[in-house]
């Protein structure tokens, strides 16, 4: 592979050096923001040697070439286009404030609610399972005593995450602005504190009432279950945090700071910020509710139609606060299940792709990527096949329409969010029945348009590529990658991989990832760790060394890539030890990288760990055991 032919193919498709932003690298792509996405031919770029796949990402334009490979390209890009090599991290504020104010401010959502999901998922599983319990104990179905210990206990850790949710929202939105994620802690705490009366248990003509100077009152209640005004308030925490330690001399700075930041914050919260913005939610709950509630479930068949678009553009972020919102005012939320329908919908456009094409390396993406939207994934499929063929997503939008509308009919209720497609139905066991029929509907719909009318064998993905702005990810990898295989004789058929690390075997949809999840790198299995430990199962030489993952290329010519976490590119190598070095040969069983898991965790990142042969085209069959395994312990079996 020419490397500068690569890299200058890349240049002239982006628009040339005047179009470039900034320009970094991780262990498998080539990130760029540029100035124009108009003067990019993402077309074009596709067929560049060594492109893999290209797709945009928070504002980020990402060229895949794997590992081993990208790092040469990226030094003949840079020697070329005369650009200053860049961090991960200046990529991405880059690319932050490429954004307009809308963007950025969706993307400032994103930021703050991806991290709190784990907790409110949890949460929102334990409720619909406490309520059907319940639902059968009350109508006799079940013989179950509601004062057993284990029975109270569920019930109490139920709804924890919601009664609470101000304070996991405070803490991680003062990370996100900047300021001290306890003292954002505190101002949630302050919206919840157990002196001021309960949202959820307010009784109309009993609040009270809280004098300011005589001018005004405002009610002394609780902010459970609110979304808005916890942000704004630490918005305004965190740049009164920021001007302090600025003003404040060093030796008062660590007292005189918090406090004056919180007292502040706290005082214009329940004073100003809380009823104000208590307001515009409870507006925007009640706008949304009355779209849900026009006759005959057409406004949800609008909303549903147009998930998927707001997924494309990102607005698809800022359906936390409906979500939420709906949950506190009714105890249950209705726009899940019209997401859930959308997500479903796209799977099922892109199953029936890959049921018609005759395309090998088409059906080959389209397959993994129907099944990772009906886990709730969706951006393989829209963006690696439906928006490539662009009748597909219609298809889709149309079907995500009709179970939306299906649902918005039946009443269908989730009693929590973050979770769609599949396992969607766990947060709607008080109506498993309707979720069930939703889901048929929805699906249904997008496949049987999709394959009467949504594509066609003779159409070639440069006919449509061009009129969409989409993001297309191939499905073969032969790059370098870095990861660690105990293999047999290499004139044997069967080779076994065994596991770098620890921990439990999870698929790549587990992830969350969607590279990973379409299996644009390779096929492969993921490990949640256990311990912070990898090491190299297999005699090779390091091929790509990052701070977040390692490449080997194994003696016996397996290429595997070890991504230890998900997004931990942006750590640029923290809490990450290297024991190797690039080009270095190793032994089965070597320590190749030490981490920090609970640190890692600390920062908002999983650390599972996609483990990918890269090369997986070589191979005809590649399968992987279950369950919990132990470093060194046999994970995948490749045929020739």
């Amino acid at each position: 592979m020419d490397y500068k032919k690569s890299a200058a193919g890349v240049l002239e498709c982006i628009g040339g050096k005047d179009n470039i932003v900034s320009a970094a690298h991780c262990a498998t792509r080539l990130r760029l923001v540029v100035a124009d996405n108009g003067k990019c031919n993402k077309t074009e770029l596709e067929n560049v040697d060594g492109v893999k796949g290209v797709f945009e990402a928070q504002g980020q334009l990402q060229i895949i070439f794997g590992t081993g490979v990208v790092n040469k390209v990226y030094d003949e890009f840079i020697s070329l286009s005369g650009a200053s090599a860049a961090s991960k991290e200046d990529v991405k504020a880059a690319a932050a404030q490429k954004g307009n104010l809308f963007q950025r401010f969706i993307k400032t959502l994103g930021d703050i609610f991806v991290p709190i999901i784990p907790a409110i998922v949890a949460s929102g599983f334990l409720m619909g399972i406490m309520e059907s319990l319940n639902f059968m104990i009350n109508a006799g179905y079940l013989n179950l005593n509601p004062d057993n210990a284990l029975f109270f206990l569920a019930n109490l850790f139920s709804n924890t995450a919601y009664v609470f949710l101000p304070v996991l929202i405070g803490f991680s939105a003062a990370k996100v602005f900047g300021g001290n994620p306890y003292l954002g802690a505190v101002i949630g705490m302050i919206m919840v504190h157990p002196n001021l009366q309960n949202a959820w248990g307010k009784t109309a003509g009993i609040e009270s009432y809280l004098d300011v100077f005589g001018i005004y009152k405002v009610p002394l209640l609780g902010y459970q279950g609110h979304v808005i005004s916890v942000i704004v308030a630490v918005f305004i925490m965190a740049a009164i945090e920021k001007r302090l330690h600025k003003k404040v001399p060093a030796m008062f700075d660590l007292f005189v700071t918090p406090l004056v930041s919180v007292f502040i914050t706290g005082f214009l919260t329940m004073t100003v910020v809380g009823p104000i913005f208590n307001w515009v939610e409870s507006s925007i709950i009640n706008g949304v509710q009355a779209l849900i509630s026009i006759p005959f479930g057409i406004g949800s068949l609008l909303m549903g139609a147009f998930y998927a678009p707001t997924v494309v553009t990102g607005i698809h972020h800022m359906y936390s606060i409906i979500d939420l919102g709906q949950i506190q005012e009714f105890g249950v939320t209705y726009w899940l299940p019209l997401a859930s329908a959308a997500n479903i919908a796209q799977g099922a456009a892109a199953l029936a792709v890959a049921l018609k094409t005759k395309d090998k390396k088409l059906k080959a993406m389209a397959l993994p990527s129907s099944l990772s939207a009906f886990m709730g994934i969706t951006e393989p499929a829209i963006f690696g096949v439906n928006l490539r063929f662009l009748r597909p997503f219609i298809c889709a939008c149309i079907g995500g329409g009709a179970g939306a509308m299906f649902a918005s009919i039946t009443g269908l209720g989730a009693t929590g969010t973050g979770v769609t497609g599949i396992f969607g139905i766990l947060l709607c066991l008080n109506a498993p029945v309707k979720y069930i029929l939703m889901f048929i509907i929805a699906a249904a719909v997008a496949f049987i348009l999709t394959w009467m009318f949504g594509y066609k064998n003779t159409v070639e993905a440069a006919d449509v590529a061009g009129d969409t702005q989409s993001v297309v990810e191939k499905t073969t990898e032969t790059s370098k990658s870095a990861d660690s295989i105990e293999t047999a004789d290499d004139s044997e058929k069967e080779i076994v991989v065994c596991a770098p690390m620890t921990g439990k075997i999870v698929s790549m949809q587990d992830t969350g990832d969607a590279t990973f999840a379409a299996e644009v790198l390779g096929k492969g299995f993921a490990i949640e760790p256990s311990e912070g430990k990898a090491f190299a199962p297999c005699a090779g030489t390091v091929s790509a060394l990052m701070g977040h993952a390692v490449g080997l290329t194994c003696d016996n010519g397996v290429e595997i890539l070890i991504h230890i976490g998900v997004d931990t590119v942006n750590l640029e190598g923290k809490h990450y030890t290297a024991h190797v070095k690039d080009g270095q040969h190793v032994n089965a069983g070597d320590l190749l990288m030490e981490f920090d898991i609970a640190a890692i965790n600390e920062e908002g990142y999983r650390t599972v760990t996609p483990v990918i042969i890269a090369n997986t085209d070589d191979y005809s069959e590649i399968t992987g055991a279950q369950g919990e395994i132990t470093a060194m312990e046999p994970l995948m079996t490749i045929k020739k």
